[in-house]
């Protein structure tokens, strides 16, 4: 497939001192080159210097040759372990701007020229290794989104002219191919079935545990896995736009919507690294004034305070948190478009559901029948069910197909077929007419009786759509026609409840079919007869009544109240385009549960990053006033920020976790 960039969402140290703090290849100082596997040896190098040169200070006489041996092992171990660190730094300062490499290049420089090269070795040294173990962790986070690249094959089997198979790489596969895929190949293209069958395994896209079954004319995912049948696929999108590489697009654009948490994060550290910087530069300067320390005292204070200045955990925690909550919901089917959407879902009070395709199969089913003879014999009742099947056969109205799907296949041949406008189909079957229609049909033949309208109306305050069969003298038999219930509806609307949330229904249908629907799933408020219009106020109502509200729908009809919403969801699989450009968050497999899943997943979200901010700023506030009172030397100061990355960073990729699939 075409391989997409993936931003850079690992910690970024230019951002410490920028306006934004936003990831960019401009303020990106150095590429982390320490960190990476190959220097390894390297940096174990360096700490071993580190800790000869430690060990010489302490030791050895302070005389010249024992001092010149030391400063040059330090000078070795700085080498080895910041070299990287320290041009980046002289490039910052250049440029004047404060990030965590011109305050580690000051500070070293600082101590080395007050004397304290032990200390200036091992505080390079330490950094590079934990630089070198905190890139490698946030890696994880990127690697969660990475590994959906590889999911699709760089080859597929194309369909040539003469009718014979090739392998071509998927970039050169038109729109339009017929592709061949084998049980267990991942089918390289987003597509449609056009000869075949089988059992496609779609978790890595759309989160599904269970195989799903294909046949003619059903759609499959570039990623997805065939595992039986070989199937051919006509291609409907280039490489460039499978379902696949959108997921893989949206998510790397998320972070270009801040989360509010993080807008807050990356203005604090805009502010608190200057004014820090400022707090060492007068510590320097007032130090040996008003607190009576000697020079060297007060300029060792104010590098302590550099060291500690760049507030890198509290930057990082807020990326890593929000691209391993996405990277979570990815994992589920769950598209989430920024990581706004991500940190805001948590504040919903009320869903509003769309009823056909999102709380429903949006497929009409023939959910009962029954023959009206009293007493009829067993081959009564079946002659009756063909004659039934004959005709809805001829029909292409969905309630038509749907009887005729349901039903045994007809033994007998209709003739004459007759379609009657907003009424039903007429047709002759061995000499005899029959008609399968509507309640108005079968009223205006005068056909109805007191019975029958009771039955028929038991029907339709059930939400069903009834179509009776009937002769030139009675009727023989009806068909309850019915949009029916997801699966896991009334379980999704159960765990919206259990979260605080209001789910409402809103459908196009008539009230009666919305109230039963809506009884059946187990929601109180059900609304229908709703034009787009009238959709997108009942969201304005919602949103006053109850707050924040988000809209789930699939149409585009929905489209409007998606984009109006807090929070817009679409149902991807049988979602259209419209809705799905609309809507903040897509669930890719349908699955309702997936509404109450992301609200759990964005305060999980939340939670965590306040636990970072408060891990970050607490360590640097415990260590800042150690540094004031002189209680902390540099290399703890450095060990103490390093390790807070660390700790959040830990604490971030726990979200990851809850990608877990069913």
């Amino acid at each position: 497939m075409a391989h997409v960039h993936l931003q850079d969402h690992a910690h970024d140290h230019a951002c410490c001192g920028s306006a934004a703090c936003a990831p960019s290849p401009a303020a990106h100082d150095h590429d982390h080159a320490h960190g990476d596997s190959g220097n390894h040896g390297r940096l174990a190098g360096a700490l071993l210097l580190a800790i000869a040169a430690e060990a010489i200070g302490y030791v050895v006489p302070d005389t010249l040759p024992w001092r010149g041996l030391g400063l040059a092992v330090a000078a070795v171990a700085i080498a080895l372990a910041g070299f990287d660190v320290y041009k980046a730094g002289l490039r910052a300062l250049r440029r004047g701007r404060l990030n965590i490499d011109a305050l580690m290049t000051v500070a070293v420089t600082g101590a080395f020229a007050i004397g304290q090269w032990p200390e200036a070795a091992m505080v390079m040294a330490l950094y590079a290794i934990a630089e070198a173990i905190e890139a490698r962790a946030v890696g994880r986070a990127r690697n969660a989104i990475q590994k959906l690249l590889d999911l699709a094959p760089d080859v597929a089997s194309l369909r040539q002219a003469d009718g014979t198979w090739a392998s071509v790489p998927v970039s050169a596969v038109a729109v339009g191919a017929r592709l061949r895929v084998k049980p267990g190949e991942r089918v390289p293209l987003d597509g449609i079935v056009r000869e075949g069958r089988s059992s496609v395994d779609q978790a890595p896209v759309t989160g599904e545990s269970i195989p799903v079954d294909k046949t003619l004319g059903d759609a499959v995912f570039a990623g997805t896995i065939n595992a039986s049948g070989t199937i051919e696929v006509e291609v409907t999108a280039p490489a460039s736009d499978s379902t696949l590489t959108r997921i893989i697009h949206a998510v790397e654009q998320a972070q270009a919507t801040r989360a509010p948490t993080q807008g807050f994060v990356e203005r604090f550290a805009a502010v608190y690294t200057p004014a820090v910087f400022a707090i060492a530069l007068a510590v320097a300067l007032l130090g040996p004034w008003l607190a009576g320390w000697s020079w060297l005292a007060a300029i060792y204070k104010a590098l302590v305070l550099l060291v500690i200045a760049c507030p890198c955990a509290l930057v990082i925690s807020t990326p890593v948190s929000i691209v391993s909550g996405l990277a979570a919901a990815a994992r589920r089917g769950i598209l989430i478009k920024g990581g706004i959407h991500l940190e805001e879902a948590r504040k919903l009070k009320a869903v509003a559901l769309d009823k056909t395709g999102t709380l429903t199969e949006g497929k009409p089913r023939l959910v009962e029948w029954a023959v009206l003879e009293p007493d009829a014999p067993i081959a009564r009742r079946a002659r009756i069910e063909h004659l039934a099947a004959a005709l809805a056969s001829h029909s292409d109205h969905p309630v038509s197909r749907a009887i005729a799907a349901g039903l045994a296949p007809n033994s007998v041949e209709a003739r004459g077929f007759v379609a009657l406008g907003g009424r039903g189909v007429e047709a002759e079957v061995e000499g005899a007419r029959y008609v399968l229609g509507n309640h108005r049909l079968i009223e205006e033949r005068g056909q109805c009786s007191a019975a029958l309208e009771v039955r028929l109306a038991t029907h339709e305050q059930a939400g069903r759509t009834v179509t009776m069969l009937a002769s030139e003298e009675r009727v023989l038999a009806l068909f309850a026609v019915a949009d029916t219930l997801k699966p896991h509806a009334r379980e999704a609307v159960q765990a919206l409840r259990a979260l605080g949330i209001a789910p409402v229904l809103l459908s196009g249908d008539n009230q009666a079919t919305a109230s039963a629907i809506a009884a059946e799933a187990g929601i109180a408020d059900a609304r229908g007869n709703l034009l787009p219009q009238d959709k997108l106020d009942a969201i304005e109502a919602l949103q006053k009544e109850h707050g924040p509200t988000a809209m789930s729908g699939d149409g585009i009809n929905d489209a409007p109240a998606l984009a109006r919403a807090d929070i817009g969801i679409a149902m991807g699989a049988a979602g259209t385009d419209i809705a799905m450009e609309a809507a903040d968050i897509v669930v890719m497999n349908d699955d309702l549960r997936r509404i109450a899943e992301t609200v759990t997943l964005s305060r999980a979200t939340h939670a965590v990053l306040w636990q970072n901010i408060v891990l970050a700023l607490g360590i640097k506030g415990v260590f800042l006033l150690l540094a004031v009172a002189g209680s902390a030397t540099m290399w703890m100061a450095v060990f103490a920020d390093m390790g807070a990355s660390l700790l959040v960073v830990a604490n971030g990729l726990r979200l990851l976790r809850k990608g877990g699939r069913d």
